[in-house]
């Protein structure tokens, strides 16, 4: 399963509304740390499918969503919960860090 993609335009939808928790990588193509993640915002969205909704967010197309929760540098992933942002994690970290964030919220 790949991952979401996330858009200014479906995000209120797709994540805050949605009634699992959910892992938002915001992202750019010309970013080199992202593309390092990338792999395991994958894996993660085959490991977690049904538990949480996992994907990505291009900031550079979607720059109100990233504005809006403050993403100033990238990668940044957040995990939302119930619309709400319960967790933040900062540059590229090891796969083990995303899966304690994700479980907390589970």
């Amino acid at each position: 399963m790949k991952p979401l993609e996330f858009t200014d335009a479906n995000f209120e939808t797709e994540a805050l509304k949605s009634h699992q928790p959910v892992l938002v990588d915001f992202w750019a193509a010309w970013c080199g740390p992202c593309r390092m993640i990338a792999p395991i915002v994958e894996e993660l969205a085959n490991e977690y499918e049904g538990k949480a909704k996992i994907g990505k967010l291009d900031v550079d197309a979607n720059q109100q969503t990233a504005i809006k929760y403050g993403v100033r540098s990238i990668p940044t992933v957040l995990v939302f919960k119930d619309g709400e942002v319960k967790e933040t994690i900062i540059g590229a970290v090891p796969k083990q860090q995303f899966v304690e964030k994700l479980e907390a919220a589970l």
